[in-house]
């Protein structure tokens, strides 16, 4: 693939998925930029403004298989990973896969299911494997989880501990959409699920090329030292009680690559971090309490980290 027609297949990923995705072009880049750097993404929002329909969009403009998981507290693993049957004609067992055997999965409200089989989703997530009765099972590559969550529900939720959010390389909020959004929203919507009309702009092999792409983009020692800048500066104990983890950085350093390529570019700049820094550290860690920076406090945190790190020239 020519760099002229690698840009073009982003760019029309982009126009795609914004075409029901309104108002909101940094969203629509940084769940391009979780596909294209093989990551997980959880987006935690209210309801109703356009999480599952995000996770459409991305799946169909790429012509990737998708499946779509309701949480709820009775949810078992077996639900999530399949289970195996007996055939009654040949006495064998055979596999059922589950829903977690798709490209795009969405787990939608992920915090309503118990913490059992929020774990069995997660280490599928972790191994791109699933192991049902002793036998391992590969789930088809690429392969994203797009888990959702509301932040102003708790009753009846179990919410993910620390060590299972680090498993989500991206955390977001869509957030309402502007009065101008709103209006073409208003003036366009139907009953039809907004995203039936979405067709494939990108195979599936045409992902593949663009993630060992994103993984080739040149990352300068200077840059590299500035992530670690930043993520040294979130393990200072005067601000944080928990900091960004090795594998925080390892994922802030393939978002930038991510973002860079979607900008057409074949190497980082500082910027590139500095964009990526909120949705791949803040879910990461734990403010101080006696900081009183409140609801959204670590992405406020994250932000004074990125002004007191000096960037490099």
């Amino acid at each position: 693939m020519e760099p002229s027609e690698l840009t073009g297949k982003i760019r029309s990923l982009e126009v795609n998925i914004s075409g029901v995705i309104k108002g909101k072009p940094e969203t629509v880049k940084t769940a391009i930029a979780a596909l294209l750097s093989r990551s997980h993404m959880l987006i935690e929002d209210v309801p109703g403004v356009g999480k599952t329909t995000l996770a459409h969009a991305l799946a169909r403009s790429t012509a990737l298989s998708f499946k779509r998981i309701q949480f709820t507290s009775d949810l078992l693993p077996s639900d999530i990973l399949g289970v195996s049957v007996l055939d009654q004609s040949t006495g064998d067992f055979i596999f059922k896969p589950g829903p977690i055997f798709a490209n795009v999965v969405l787990a939608d409200e992920i915090n309503r299911a118990t913490p059992k089989t929020q774990s069995a989703l997660l280490e599928a997530m972790n191994e791109a494997k699933a192991t049902i009765d002793g036998t391992a099972y590969d789930i088809p590559k690429p392969f994203m989880v797009i888990a959702t969550q509301n932040p102003f529900e708790y009753k009846g939720t179990f919410p993910l501990p620390e060590n299972q959010l680090d498993r989500f390389a991206i955390r977001i909020s869509i957030g309402y959409p502007d009065r101008e959004s709103e209006r073409e929203i208003l003036s366009t919507s139907s009953p039809v699920s907004s995203w039936d009309g979405i067709n494939p702009v990108i195979s599936k092999e045409e992902v593949v090329m663009l993630q060992k792409f994103s993984e080739r983009v040149r990352i300068d020692d200077s840059i590299l030292d500035y992530i670690l800048a930043i993520i040294t500066e979130t393990r200072n104990p005067r601000m944080f009680e928990l900091g960004v983890s090795p594998r925080g950085a390892i994922a802030l350093k393939s978002a930038a690559q991510a973002l860079a390529l979607i900008d057409g570019r074949t190497y980082c700049i500082p910027e590139d971090v500095k964009k990526m820094a909120v949705p791949v550290l803040a879910h990461r860690v734990i403010v101080r309490s006696e900081r009183h920076l409140g609801r959204g406090g670590e992405e406020e945190a994250i932000r004074e980290v990125l002004e007191s790190v000096k960037v490099p020239i």
